[in-house]
């Protein structure tokens, strides 16, 4: 039986294919791809240096001398692996010479360096090229089902650590302390990493809605936002619950009960092919008709996948539609300056029946 892991790779061929459609469509002959998520998306890589260059009838990986080894093994069945012990530019100045109908060039201007956009125009000046924006995204955003089997298994794996953490959120813990017992956990029961800085913030620093864990210790009475995420075969999570130190108050609760309802509404409702700022506004009308519109600053969610943050936006701004297949998060939240926050965010995969939440830790608050 195949793994999730094993299935991706087996569907990098598919992947090629669409982005040379579209290459086709655009008039290009190649592209440059220096994303590395992009280029892990395409061909497996999941080093830290590399360029790949795919043409009409061409794929190359190109590399340095570190990752001879791993180059070869992830790459080497989808693209022909060149390793240079100097310079990756310069064993691609080497090589386009030597590839057919190589012309009209893309580069990826969202992850190009000046200093890399300089050895384009300059070394590269026998090639007509032609910057892009989001070319592989755009394939990236529609997960298939083995990548959502990935994601399924991040999201599953930060829940068990949220779970054993929670004897850590206590009275006369700091923020840093959770963090740390949490990213612990999260190592300890197979994550390859944090998709980002693990999030918590407790009392009057719950209203900042991207705090850094800080040496304050809970309180009674404090809430706590903890936000954070699993990697799982390259793919994350992204989940944020929020909990109360002690029994709550009848504000805490009441602004509590109005993002819960929010975010249920907002899970339920979101669909495929649906505007993202018609997404957004599902919570966002709600959390406004309960007279707490001013404190909901931040957009409702975003994609997920090999980034945390990717397409697509679910925003007030956003009017492009969701596409299908799409994982997305839906993370309402209020924020009182000098009092506190609150936020609850899920992963939902917008699959062709509706949405499906895979997050499955309680809504309900926690008074611990």
């Amino acid at each position: 039986m195949t793994t999730a892991v094993e299935r991706v790779r087996a569907g990098r061929d598919g992947r090629i294919a669409a982005l040379r459609a579209a290459l086709g469509a655009a008039g290009l002959d190649g592209i440059l791809v220096s994303s590395l998520p992009n280029i892990r998306y395409l061909v497996g890589f999941t080093g830290t240096s590399g360029l790949l260059l795919v043409t009409r009838t061409d794929i190359v990986f190109i590399s340095d001398f570190r990752y001879r080894v791993q180059g070869a093994d992830e790459c080497g069945d989808v693209a022909r692996v060149e390793v240079d012990p100097v310079s990756t530019w310069g064993r691609l100045w080497a090589i386009l010479p030597t590839l057919e109908a190589a012309d009209q060039l893309a580069f990826e201007s969202s992850s190009v360096s000046h200093q890399d956009y300089q050895r384009i125009v300059e070394a590269g000046a026998r090639w007509h090229w032609r910057p892009t924006i989001g070319m592989v995204e755009a394939l990236r955003v529609r997960k298939d089902p083995a990548e959502v089997a990935l994601i399924r298994d991040a999201v599953a794996l930060a829940e068990g650590a949220l779970h054993q953490a929670i004897a850590a959120i206590r009275a006369g813990v700091s923020e840093a302390t959770v963090a740390a017992r949490l990213e612990w956990l999260l190592r300890d029961l197979g994550s390859e990493g944090h998709p980002f800085e693990t999030i918590v913030a407790s009392g009057e620093r719950s209203a900042l809605p991207h705090a850094r864990a800080s040496r304050r210790e809970l309180s009674r009475g404090d809430l706590v936002i903890v936000d954070f995420g699993a990697i799982v075969g390259g793919y994350c999570s992204d989940i944020t619950r929020t909990f109360c130190i002690g029994p709550a108050s009848g504000r805490q609760r009441e602004a509590y009960e109005v993002v819960r309802e929010s975010n249920g509404s907002a899970s339920a409702g979101v669909r495929a092919k649906m505007r993202g700022g018609d997404a957004d506004a599902i919570a966002r009308d709600y959390i406004a008709r309960r007279g707490l519109g001013e404190e909901f600053g931040h957009s409702l969610g975003h994609g997920i996948g090999l980034e945390v943050h990717e397409a697509p936006r679910l925003s007030r701004t956003a009017d492009a539609p969701l596409p299908e297949h799409a994982v997305v998060t839906i993370e309402p939240g209020v924020y009182r300056e000098g009092w506190g926050g609150v936020r609850i965010e899920d992963d939902v995969y917008l699959g062709l029946a509706g949405p499906e939440i895979l997050t499955t830790f309680t809504r309900d608050l926690i008074e611990l």
